[in-house]
């Protein structure tokens, strides 16, 4: 008899990444890495907000797979898609194409870096 109770694990799985993480790496602006679509990236968060009650970060990809990519652009990451979360050392600016009065974030940003 199957017990629909049973919890079922992704393999390989770690812990979520944690929210704080990237809270910190805007605070400092620093740059974190993961895995994402399986490969590795190396992100520059911007913003972090809720979206469909899920925890997304605006940033702008750095490097991936040890790559800087062919243009500037800021992409919107799952938090839970962001495997192996961790921060760099290395530090970021920010970026003009980040635009904090952009509507997806009225009423759902949790923390964004401060533009000078």
């Amino acid at each position: 008899m199957n017990d629909m109770s049973a919890k079922v694990e992704r393999p390989n799985a770690g812990p979520p990444p944690s929210p704080a993480v990237i809270f910190e790496a805007i605070v400092k602006q620093l740059a974190v890495a993961a895995t994402y679509n399986r490969g590795e990236v190396t992100l520059a968060p911007h913003a972090i907000y809720t979206r469909h009650d899920e925890l997304y970060v605006d940033a702008v990809t750095l490097e991936r797979d040890g790559r800087p990519p062919k243009e500037e652009k800021i992409g919107a990451f799952k938090l839970a898609g962001l495997g192996a979360l961790r921060i760099t050392p290395r530090r970021f600016q920010g970026s003009n194409l980040y635009n904090p009065a952009e509507p997806r974030y009225a009423g759902t940003l949790l923390m964004a870096i401060e533009r000078n």
